[in-house]
């Protein structure tokens, strides 16, 4: 009935409204008189009700008003008639990943949300995927922002009428209706959007009685940090601390929250209090505003308003049109702008959640309409100085603010043109830019930017990239408008260059260092922002001849205009070889210079698109350029790189070492050092050579020097002589030689790419990023690497680690330049080094020969006459000259082998040219000046080369010199037309090859030395890596182990030889324990010892943790219960959690451990952060070898030696049959009990009459257990009694996670716990692997079990004996009945491989005397454990049979006895258990067992073998034999029969009573009644979960992962457990829980229930693993996704497609399993030095 009130009355109302003459004021009327009844009411109304009323109250009245009718058929209408939108537009929130494609985007900023990229034509391209900073939409469906594809499949317009989508689908009323709605409620909204605190409510929202209440509301800033806001808060408006909290979180979410509604009185002193409360912390005070309750409620509304808009506008196109009409529509006066320029012009003053709603409307309206987006495009350009100014002075981020929307409009290529020609946008942005750096200008009209605000100067930058987007695509066709514009445009940003031309300019320092390091940062910030820039305004001007003619003049001009404050002296005339240069003097180590000339640079750059295009021709008079004047700025920066590189400079401090680095650097040389080369080279085409090297060597402030004029006794000045002459030299190799250039010469940008790839690889091989960040990126972040390289590169896949590498092609090696202009000075000589020692290791020379370069084009052929003009021979002369004289100030090598290199050069380009046409034609005449000039004093170029060619200090070049000499020699035989004259060819090559074949000769006999050293040092190496192996176990975990089982296999043959039967570790048949004297060396100390009772013990370094490794219940850690008599005395089958020692098989004495644990203790305690990697409250250090995490030490027991007597053996068997032993067993506890005392009522009750039952006649003795052999016990050292109690206490303490007391009762409980534990653990890893149980452990693993076991039988000889015979009673209970209390659990609820190695450590206990100590003998033993054992494993099999719901089919064999005894045994069973899984054949009974059955066997196995020492039989060292051999072979060695049912058979006496009570158990019945999930045998083998093979899955799951706490849509961290696979919200404050007191994040919490405090996790979004040890503890490791390239990506920071690599799963896997995750964090902590601890416990 309501429902239909609340219609009527809006329908009601709408209609009113519709008649009504001025329907605005009446809806302004309606909202003035409801909005404040429903917001910021005196009582706070839940978030439900305001939604309620609004919706009834306001939203649906206004929803009538808009339809006409009821909304909902209204609604249903407009759908039938519609279509859905072709775009996407979704907005993404900040974190989400978005994806784009490197095909097919038109550039970088084009990008798809997860879903429609899954269902896209891209998914199969190269794409890559990032995480957005929030703000931007999906593109798909933009024809304009894809080349194919544009459409997923979803959003894929198909048919033709989704094309109608443009046109106006509404009828013309609601249409009409819509536009007026629109138009009152947008303008209502603006108002309140815009509003400031000072504002009065208009007339028309004026309440009629105004009360006095008043809101004063906190804004939220960047200045102030939460802990500073939440301080503020308490202290002004008397809140407590999780109030404030609250608070703060809210204003930092929304932007702004009320904090106090009261008078505005109180308003007014709460607000007084925040300023100057928030003042004393940081200089400014909180944004603080008092505001009316009326004003609050429309506010409110408002927002709300926002939100109900963009569900209004999504119903139709029809309504987004009329939406962004009224948006857009200039106001009647003309005057005042749109109401979304309003709104755009006041967003820097608006909070952040009015500015979301804006900028989301923005999203939903105008922007998915083209020709709304165009109109909304010239308004946003009309203001776009005055946003960005707003942005410069806000505090917010970029995200959140209006000037974010620039990258969906300027990267429209058709917007950006036409913005370019009717609003000049590019001139607008450089006026922008100008005018917010203009306080940064000096008097000369350049930037100096000292003491300029970073974070000001940041935001300023962002400006550059709206350049980069306007200019993203150039235009295929150019029209006048555009030429016109554009040439405006390029002439402002040359005026921006202009201010950066020569700016900052350094001088050189005598005397003493420089006082303060001058700013350089900001200079080249911005010309990293400017070198993509200046590349788009060179590639605009190259698409049109005219431009291009236009900018190049413009230029120039603009050029000449900065230079003419270059000089402060007249021209002179220099004279060299018979050449006058008139140039004017100028020092640039005297006088200023800067690295900043983008002018001349783009100069550069234009000149050779010039020369490209051909258009150079066109060029009126080239002639009056003069190249001296345009060459002297990038020479003196050459110069001035040189000199720093010379150490020069070295007083000017960091500052200039760094501008250098990066003049140079991959990020900026683009545009500085290589576009000054180019203009090198420019004017070397169009001077004169001998000029162009006068003024080169003038300005290397060498011309005296090669001049002969000028000579030095200072050594540090011949040292800087010595070093110009090698950067000059260098200098004239690039000119001449760097060709790589379209224009220069006729390459293309592949060519350019190949050859930058190949050099960098003849460094050394590397990884894909590593190439990709060697390599200069274009602006859509391309390198163009992926065309080139499989033509100049191989790739070599990668192992478990590290990453794939390149590697060159040895056919690219001719193309290796040792002077590669792009090396630094560290590659250069890496690379030099590493291509000698590849041409040694082929057995060529070592002469590093100039690659044959592409010839130069036209413009430029002129170059070459460098190479044979005089000036260069002079110089080659003087340089070669100093080293054949040999004095060793005047020459370095490294200046000589640049000398021999422009040799080379020169001869290559003279047999190229002589080779090309004929000798008349040719008139480069390098070869023939240098064997003429100087040649009367024997000094010229060729005869100076043979010379040096027997210097013993230039052995070097040796290789290099003989091969310029044959070049001279081809040269001469070109130059002659003769091919080289016998006598010549035979003068050369004669004493060359004696020289060779003795060469050869001591070659050979070095070889042979060397082969002998080299054996005898691999005998010394085998010998130490064997000992290497043990210590560093970690690094061989995946070796193959056959040296083990040798090992182990060679003491014992000659035994198996004669007893080939005694592979029987227990009963009267055992084998006996091979005698092994162990001698082990302390790590600490060096020295040796014998391991023996009586000895000071040695220790193994142990680590004790708790695990849910083998758990079948993960997730589900029992809570110890407070009786607590079934753990640990019983362990449940589930095995939850257990406790693992693990040993890194590390040995030292007791003593040298105790003092190392406590030097560890006292210098530890003085680091910082020292407790994240070890925690010393609980004993823990690191191993001193491996550094391997520990927290205890097992002492070392040696095996005990037995002589084990068979006839005794044989006449005690007959007597000792099971009934006998249980009956003498019995006897004993009674008789032990009445001693003590410990009259357990429960148990008198049951021995009464049970014991009869079992005993038949002859009662035994309390004395008779004593009669089948017993001994003296062992004595043990203190110091191993010492230890015994250390390693017990801390097993105890771990296990238990209780306090340590080493007189607990359940000390040796854990001890026998952790014993079995960890040979279940180890069982599992063996299994898991494929690996044979015996033989193939590594050493550490074999030492840490067999000396766990040893403890752990010691252990009972440490605790009270009365507490141990108790123990032993209470665990047979559980096989025993008659023993059994209330408490004993079930057959169901025991693990019974636990239970056997209780039972077998236990049981000595029971020979105890009160006077003297006594223990069974060896023949005792022998039956004790063989009962024991088939007692178990009879109880074991039935467990199994009692648990299995499905038996296998097995194919019907005949019948044989096993199947009979089987079929038999289940139907006993099932008639006691009174459960029949009917027709289950015998045969699949068997087979079920036997599989079931296996793992339990195997540990046995294990246990016995360490604990006796008895050899196993062959069959379990290999994986060969079939998995029935195996359990054969397990049941020989355990003395159990091969067809295990037989059990049943020999024991039936004793057996078929206790079957009744086994099954007939109160917990076994319910348990097979309620069909509760039992323990199935053989247990599921844990795995960490299956992850998807394409990282991207995990992604999209991750971006549909809802927080369970929290609805709002921050950005969230989801995080997947490895172990279970849940997936978690981690770092985030909506998941925190208690652990113990104290708040942790979800994935600890998870950790505590998952992995017993481990936990393994992959943070899905930051692609990395994090492993987690404990709440303070843990650290990331690489994720096992790899890209194509073979390499890991945390952070997505590349963002190329990641696939899973299963063998770094299977690390991981093992990792977990083996237990090394806390190795593997405390490893990782201690390389990583941490400065500021992360809080782990928060993830």
């Amino acid at each position: 009935m309501a429902e239909g009130e609340r219609s009527l009355g809006g329908l009601e109302l709408s209609k009113e409204w519709q008649e009504a003459a001025d329907s605005r004021a009446d809806l302004i009327r309606y909202l003035k008189e409801q909005v404040p009844q429903i917001f910021c009411l005196k009582k706070e109304s839940s978030p439900q009700e305001e939604e309620e009323l609004m919706q009834s109250r306001l939203l649906h009245p206004l929803e009538c008003f808009l339809f006409g009718e009821d909304p909902q058929e209204g609604l249903e209408k407009l759908q039938q008639g519609s279509t859905s939108s072709q775009l996407c537009g979704r907005v993404f929130k900040e974190g989400e990943t978005v994806y784009s494609c490197r095909d097919c985007a038109i550039d970088p900023t084009c990008v798809l949300c997860m879903d429609c990229f899954q269902d896209s034509v891209h998914k199969s391209h190269r794409y890559k995927m990032h995480a957005s900073s929030g703000g931007g939409f999906c593109d798909c469906g933009d024809v304009e922002a894809w080349k194919i594809g544009p459409c997923c499949s979803k959003h894929d317009p198909g048919a033709a009428s989704a094309m109608v989508t443009d046109e106006c689908v509404l009828e013309p009323e609601l249409f009409e209706r819509a536009e007026k709605l629109f138009r009152v409620l947008l303008r209502y909204v603006t108002e309140f959007l815009v509003w400031e605190e000072n504002f009065e409510l208009s007339a028309e929202l004026q309440p009629r009685a105004k009360d006095n209440a008043y809101y004063c509301v906190l804004y939220n800033d960047e200045h102030h940090s939460y802990d500073h806001v939440i301080y503020t808060l308490q202290r002004s408006v008397n809140c407590d601390q999780a109030e404030a909290q609250t608070h703060t979180t809210l204003i930092d979410k929304e932007g702004r929250r009320a904090v106090k509604r009261g008078t505005l009185r109180s308003c007014q002193q709460a607000k007084d209090l925040i300023r100057s409360n928030s003042e004393h912390i940081s200089l400014q005070p909180l944004r603080v505003e008092i505001l009316h309750s009326t004003v609050m409620a429309h506010q409110t509304f408002a927002l709300r308003l926002g939100s109900w808009f963009q569900k209004i506008i999504g119903y139709s196109v029809g309504f987004r049109q009329a939406f962004s009409q009224v948006a857009l529509e200039g106001n009647t006066d003309g005057e005042s702008p749109c109401l979304i320029s309003k709104l755009m012009l006041h967003d820097a003053k608006m909070y952040k959640g009015a500015r979301k709603i804006v900028h989301e409307l923005i999203f939903c309206s105008m922007l998915m309409e083209t020709e709304f987006k165009r109109l909304f495009a010239i308004e946003f350009t009309k203001h776009y100085q005055q946003l960005q100014k707003d942005f410069i002075n806000d505090d917010h981020e970029r995200s959140i603010s209006i000037t974010a929307l620039s990258v969906q409009i300027f990267t429209v290529p058709t917007l950006a043109r036409q913005l370019i020609e009717e609003g000049n946008v590019i001139k607008v942005i450089v006026d922008t830019v100008l005018a917010l750096l203009h306080e940064h200008l000096d008097d000369n009209n350049r930037f100096f930017f000292l003491g300029y605000n970073s974070d000001k100067f940041s935001r300023i930058q962002v400006i550059f990239h709206d350049l980069r987007y306007i200019l993203i695509s150039k235009p295929s066709m150019w029209t006048e408008e555009l030429r016109r514009e554009f040439h405006e445009g390029l002439k402002v940003f040359l005026g921006l260059l202009k201010c950066m031309q020569g700016m900052e300019e350094v001088k050189r320092q005598f005397g003493q260092h420089i006082a303060v390091e001058p700013e350089w940062e900001a200079g080249f910030s911005l010309q990293i922002q400017l070198r993509h820039i200046l590349a788009m305004f060179q590639d605009w001007c190259s698409s049109d001849e005219e431009v291009l003619m236009l900018a190049f003049k413009e230029c120039h001009k603009v050029l000449m205009q900065c230079n003419n404050q270059s000089f402060h002296k007249e021209a002179n005339d220099y004279y060299m070889c018979k050449h006058i240069v008139h140039v004017r003097p100028y020092k640039v180590s005297q006088e200023p210079v800067s690295i900043h000339l983008p002018i001349s640079r783009l100069l550069a750059g234009l000149y050779v698109l010039l020369c490209r295009t051909g258009a150079i021709e066109r060029l009126h008079d080239p002639e009056c350029y003069d190249f001296t004047q345009l060459v002297e700025h990038p020479l003196r920066c050459v110069v001035l790189a040189a000199q720093v590189s010379a150490e020069m400079w070295r007083r000017n401090g960091l500052s200039l070492v760094s501008q250098v680095y990066y003049y140079q650097d991959v990020k900026c040389r683009d545009e500085m050092y290589d576009k000054d080369i180019l203009m090198l080279q420019i004017a070397a085409s169009k001077m004169d050579p001998n000029h162009f090297l006068m003024l080169i060597l003038l300005r290397f402030e060498l011309f005296d020097y090669f001049n002969g004029s000028c000579s030095s006794k200072d050594q540090d000045e011949l040292i800087q002589w010595n070093r110009l002459t090698e950067e000059m030299l260098y200098l004239l190799i690039v000119i001449v030689g760097e060709r790589y250039v379209p224009g220069i010469s006729h390459v293309t940008k592949e060519d350019v790419t190949m050859r930058e790839v190949v050099h960098l690889l003849c460094i050394e091989p590397m990884a894909h990023s590593s190439l990709v960040k060697g390599l200069p990126e274009n602006e859509s972040h391309e390198t163009g690497l992926e065309t080139v390289i499989a033509k100049v590169a191989t790739f070599k896949k990668p192992g478990v680690s590290g990453h794939g590498l390149y590697e060159v092609k040895k056919e690219r090696l001719v193309e290796f330049n040792p002077f590669y202009y792009h090396y630094s000075r560290s590659q250069h000589s890496k690379a030099e080094e590493s291509q000698k020692k590849r041409r040694v290791q082929e057995g060529n020379d070592k002469a590093l020969r100039p690659p044959v370069p592409p010839t130069f084009c036209p413009a430029f052929s002129s170059i070459v006459r460098l190479l044979c003009c005089d000036i260069i021979v002079h110089i080659l002369r003087r340089v070669l000259q100093r080293a054949a004289e040999d004095r060793a100030t005047h020459w370095t090598e490294a200046m000589i082998q640049r000398a021999l290199h422009l040799i080379g050069q020169a001869l290559l380009e003279e047999k190229m040219q002589l080779e090309d046409s004929t000798v008349e034609e040719v008139t480069f005449d390098f070869s023939i000046k240098a064997r003429g000039i100087g040649s009367e004093h024997s000094k010229s170029v060729f005869l100076l080369l043979s010379k040096i060619m027997a210097l013993p200090s230039l052995e070097a070049q040796k290789d290099m010199v003989k091969w310029l000499l044959q070049m001279f020699e081809i040269v001469k035989c070109l130059r002659e037309k003769s091919s080289p004259t016998a006598s010549m060819s035979m003068e050369t090559t004669k004493p060359e090859e004696t020289v060779q074949d003795k060469e050869k000769a001591e070659r050979k006999r070095k070889a042979e030395a060397a082969k002998l050293h080299r054996q005898k040092i691999m005998a010394q190496m085998s010998a130490m890596q064997k000992n290497f192996i043990e210590s560093n176990k970690m690094l061989y975990d995946n070796m193959p182990e056959s040296g083990a089982q040798g090992e182990t296999a060679a003491p014992t043959e000659s035994c198996a030889m004669e007893h080939m039967e005694l592979c029987i570790a227990i009963g009267p048949h055992r084998g006996s324990t091979p005698a092994e004297r162990e001698v082990l060396t302390c790590i600490l100390c060096q020295e040796e010892q014998e391991v023996v009772v009586q000895a000071p013990a040695m220790v193994l370094t142990a680590c004790v943790q708790r695990s849910t490794v083998l758990t079948q219940c993960r997730g589900k850690i029992p809570t110890h219960r407070a009786d607590a008599i079934s753990y640990p005395l019983f362990m449940a089958p589930e095995l939850a959690v257990g406790t693992h020692t693990g040993s890194c098989g590390h040995v030292m004495h007791a003593t040298c451990w105790q003092k190392y644990f406590e030097a560890v203790q006292n210098t530890t305690r003085n680091r910082l952060h020292a407790e994240l990697i070890i925690d010393l409250e609980n004993g823990e250090y690191l191993c001193p070898l491996c550094k391997s995490l520990c927290n205890t030490v097992v002492p070392l027991i040696p095996l005990e030696q037995l002589t084990f007597n068979y006839e005794n053996a044989e006449i005690i068997g007959q007597h000792l049959t099971m009934p006998r032993w249980i009956q003498i067993l019995s006897a004993r506890i009674k008789g032990l009990k009445s001693i003590t005392q410990d009259n357990d009522s429960n148990t008198e009750s049951n021995s009464g009459d049970g014991e009869t039952g079992l005993c038949g006649e002859g009662q035994p003795d309390f004395r008779s257990i004593l009669s089948y052999g017993v001994q003296e016990p062992r004595k043990f050292s203190d110091s191993i009694a010492e230890m015994l109690v250390v390693c017990a206490t801390t097993v105890h303490r771990v296990g238990l996670q209780t306090a340590p007391n080493e007189m607990c009762p359940r000390v040796p409980l854990m001890a026998w716990n952790t014993c079995a534990f960890t040979i279940q653990a180890i069982e599992n890893i063996l299994q898991e692997e494929g690996k044979p149980l015996f033989g193939s452990l590594q050493n550490r693993q074999l030492a840490g079990l067999k000396a766990i076991v040893q403890f752990s039988a010691a252990q009972r000889l440490k605790s009270s004996q009365a507490v141990i015979q108790r123990h032993f009673t209470d665990m047979l209970g559980a096989l025993l009945p008659v023993l059994s209390r209330k408490t004993t659990p079930s057959l169901l609820e025991v693990d019974f491989f636990h239970l056997l190695v209780g039972l077998v450590l236990s049981i000595p206990s029971l020979y105890q005397e009160e006077a003297v100590d006594l223990q069974p003998s060896a023949v005792s033993s022998a039956y004790n454990h063989l009962h024991i054992l088939h007692l178990v494993t009879m109880a074991h099999v039935l467990q199994l049979l009692l648990s299995s719901t499905d038996f296998p089919a097995v194919a019907g064999g005949e019948e044989t006895e096993e199947t009979r005894v089987a079929a038999e045994l289940y139907s006993t069973v099932s008639q006691h258990a009174g459960r029949l899984i009917p027709d289950v054949s015998g045969s699949s009974v068997a087979e079920r067992v036997k599989r079931g059955i296996e793992p339990f066997l195997r540990c046995a196995a294990l246990f016995f073998n360490c604990l006796t020492g008895v050899h196993p039989p062959e069959d379990l060292f290999s994986t060969s034999v079939t998995s029935q051999g195996q359990v054969e072979s397990l049941c020989g060695y355990l003395a159990l029969p091969s067809n295990v049912f037989q059990l049943f058979q020999e024991h039936r006496d004793t057996v078929t009573p206790l079957l009744s009570t086994w099954c007939g158990s109160p917990a076994v019945t319910k348990a097979l009644k309620d069909k509760t999930q039992t323990v199935r045998y053989p247990r599921r083998r844990n795995r960490l979960i299956d992850l998807p093979e394409d990282y991207s899955a995990l992604l999209n799951q991750a971006s549909h992962f809802q927080c369970p706490k929290s609805t709002d849509d921050e950005r969230k961290h989801p995080t997947l457990c490895l172990f279970c696979g849940a997936m978690l919200c981690s770092q985030s404050s909506c998941c925190l829980s208690k652990l113990d007191g104290e708040d942790v994040g979800a994935c600890t919490a998870h950790a505590a229930t998952c992995g017993a405090g481990v936990g393994m996790f992959l943070r899905i979004r930051e692609c990395e693993i994090v492993l987690m040890a404990s709440k303070t503890r843990g650290s990331t490791y690489p994720a096992p996704y790899l890209d194509d390239y073979g390499e890991t990506d945390p952070h997505l920071v590349r963002g190329n497609p990641l696939h899973l690599c299963p063998e770094r799963y299977r690390k991981l896997n093992q990792l977990w399993q083996q237990h090394c995750i806390l190795e593997e964090i405390a490893r990782s902590l201690e390389v990583v030095n941490v400065m500021f601890a992360f809080e782990w416990q928060m993830l």
